[in-house]
């Protein structure tokens, strides 16, 4: 099974960008991460970040022929991407949206989502453990009569 880890706009900015909300640890790390748990478990997983809209909308287009499943983590354009939730929508694998904090107990704003509706589940407020809960429901197939 393959899986995309998507990461938006300034997740590139893990370990120095508010550490008391994100933590300590780089991108770099969680992703090093992820590639070896998804070896353990039988995934290839193939991490990538942009800040550009575009570009991940773009990825999403090439995860269509090349990925069986998607983790997204959009960041900022969680809130404001008609254009990477429709992207979401052409995906025929699942998507798991991915935050490292809890948005619901964050400013306003942060708790509309509109790419949530998109995504077969999404895992909020477990730091970069979300990743590998995501790509554990991924692998097993998890559904709701679970």
């Amino acid at each position: 099974m393959k899986i995309l880890v998507l990461n938006g706009p300034n997740l590139n900015l893990l370990g120095t960008r508010e550490v008391d909300l994100y933590g300590q640890s780089s991108l770099e790390h969680i992703n090093e991460g992820l590639v070896t748990f998804g070896r353990e478990h039988g995934l290839t997983v193939e991490c990538r970040q942009s800040n550009i809209e575009g570009t991940l909308v773009d990825w999403i287009h090439e995860a269509v022929e090349k990925f069986d499943g998607l983790v997204i983590n959009p960041g900022g354009y969680t809130h404001t991407s008609a254009a990477l939730r429709d992207a979401l929508l052409a995906f025929p694998g699942k998507v798991i949206e991915v935050h490292l904090t809890n948005t619901a107990g964050r400013e306003p704003f942060r708790r509309d989502s509109l790419t949530a509706a998109t995504a077969w589940g999404v895992i909020s407020g477990l730091g970069g453990l979300g990743y590998k809960l995501a790509l554990t429901a991924l692998s097993e197939g998890a559904s709701g009569d679970d």
